[in-house]
């Protein structure tokens, strides 16, 4: 997986070495992880059970609870690992004052969509189900709500952003239609996922960049270059 969000609970013993598990290199509780993830995002989550996720690892049912408390406990560290990186980089880019914010948004965006394309699976398709709106799944949304935030605070920033500060609901628009569409990209991808995702991603910051009124730098500069004296 590309992160992964703690070790969740301890479980009592260690798991028996199991010579079903294919020697892909990674260790057990990755391999369970990356199953989960081809399992629920193709077959369905309510189709999955624990036992085809541990059997697609290669691994024992048994293997499986000595790492996770069941479904909902892979699941949950799914979600948050779409979520945990763009946070970490978040947190930085919020407090550093001395770039400009369009340059910070930008940078967020392209890296948050990095992130939700780079990987093998279309896990943003998880977001949907209902399951999330249980107790269980609270972590998950404080973060993605957090994360929410910091696009916002970046937006706010700009010069595009002060200008909205009078309209709180406008700039809370601007604010949502930007964070949409960095995890709406995740579709897009999907559609033609031979575009080579490095573009892609910058394609994607560039235009939210455009939706939220707001320019970079090296683009201000660019357009004032062209224009003829």
């Amino acid at each position: 997986m590309t992160r992964a969000i703690g070790e969740g609970p301890k479980r009592v013993g260690r798991p028996r070495a199991d010579r079903r598990r294919p020697h892909t290199g990674r260790p057990p509780r990755e391999e369970l992880l990356c199953a989960a993830a081809e399992l629920f995002t193709v077959r369905g989550y309510a189709a999955t059970t624990t036992r085809t996720v541990a059997e697609r690892a290669g691994l024992r049912q048994a293997t499986l609870y000595h790492y996770f408390g069941g479904k909902e406990e892979l699941l949950a560290e799914l979600l948050e690992s779409t979520v945990a990186p763009s946070l970490r980089l978040a947190r930085p880019l919020l407090a550093d004052r001395a770039r400009p914010a369009a340059e910070r948004l930008w940078e967020l965006c392209r890296s948050d969509v990095l992130l939700l394309c780079g990987g093998p699976y279309h896990l943003g398709a998880l977001y949907l189900l209902p399951e999330v709106a249980g107790s269980r799944f609270a972590r998950f949304r404080r973060m993605r709500a957090e994360l929410r935030e910091a696009y916002g605070s970046l937006l706010a920033a700009t010069p595009a952003g002060a200008e909205l500060a009078a309209d709180r609901a406008a700039l809370a628009l601007r604010g949502d239609l930007v964070f949409g569409l960095v995890e709406g990209a995740m579709l897009i991808r999907r559609s033609d996922p031979a575009r080579p995702v490095a573009a892609f991603a910058e394609a994607v910051a560039d235009a939210a960049l455009r939706i939220a009124g707001a320019e970079r730098e090296g683009d201000r500069a660019e357009a004032v270059a062209g224009v003829p004296a």
